[in-house]
């Protein structure tokens, strides 16, 4: 059987679609990247991973041949000002959509809750993002053990919310005077950015403004840092509750370098043992597929 997945070529999307396509081989799958579907062949049975703006013509032949697929399917409408941007807006056409509600063998899904924003979709599935077991394998070195670390991009959703946000939160935690690890669009690589989290003491993560609005998803990084570090200092996301309703959460920068100052000389052992193997025995990439084998 083979498994086709959307390949990303920069941003969150290359790891996230990567560590989906080394689950599904580690299940014994013959996963492929494709970037196009002309690159699919189409005589096989097989599964098929796809966003939205793959289906958005009316040429959904594919799909239709799919044994069984699963299309990414974005909200079809935002609050303001998220919901007027192409971002934030389905590519999938109504007929389209009116068309594959009608699919036997489609399963939609999406890496959110499932909310009214989905109305125009019949039984989105929410199937959360997760941890890369099989990519990241840290190693100790002193060199990078950190007070406290964040490994990330400026993540420009379009509206270049995030940048402030982050600004905010380092600026605070530059008064502690620890030693951090801040690493923002420097081309850290898979090894080092495992080798960080897991050496530091403490990860902080922090989401986009539309993220901390909802409170429907979490980015990747909750589930990698919680995976490698096993200490996680979060922003204040409500799709948290789901799973990890435990962590130190702050609602503003002046929380989070509070929070810090108050863990980072204790003995955080247990804590990092427990959250770590939470996220093997729950949160891979391997999980998730499953998730969707079961849908």
């Amino acid at each position: 059987m083979k498994v086709y997945v959307k390949e990303h070529s920069f941003g969150a999307g290359k790891w996230i679609y990567k560590g989906y396509k080394d689950a599904w081989s580690a299940l014994g799958y013959d996963a492929r990247f494709y970037t196009d579907f002309s690159e699919i062949d189409r005589d096989d049975e097989y599964d098929l991973m796809a966003i939205d703006a793959d289906v958005k013509d009316d040429n959904i032949d594919t799909v239709m041949k799919a044994r069984r697929s699963y299309v990414y399917t974005q909200p079809n409408k935002f609050p303001l000002p998220w919901g007027s941007h192409p971002n934030f807006v389905s590519l999938c056409p109504d007929h389209i959509i009116e068309r594959l509600n009608k699919l036997d063998n489609v399963r939609q899904w999406c890496f959110g809750e499932v909310t009214d924003n989905h109305h125009k979709w019949r039984n989105v599935n929410y199937i959360p993002l997760a941890f890369d077991s099989i990519n990241y394998n840290p190693v100790e070195d002193e060199r990078y053990k950190f007070d406290v670390c964040y490994i990330g991009g400026w993540a420009n959703n379009g509206f270049n919310e995030k940048r402030k946000i982050m600004i905010d939160h380092f600026s605070e935690i530059k008064k502690l005077d620890l030693k951090c690890g801040i690493f923002i669009n420097r081309g850290v690589s898979l090894q080092q950015e495992a080798d960080i989290l897991f050496n530091s003491k403490i990860a902080i993560n922090i989401h986009d403004a539309y993220q901390r609005e909802m409170g429907c998803d979490v980015n990747e990084r909750t589930f990698k840092a919680l995976g490698l570090n096993g200490f996680l200092i979060s922003d204040d996301i409500g799709a948290l509750d789901r799973w990890f309703d435990d962590l130190p959460r702050a609602k503003t920068a002046e929380d989070m370098a509070m929070l810090i100052k108050e863990y980072v000389n204790q003995d955080l052992t247990e804590i990092k043992e427990r959250n770590r193997r939470v996220v093997l025995d729950k949160h891979t990439y391997t999980h998730r597929v499953e998730e969707l084998l079961s849908l």
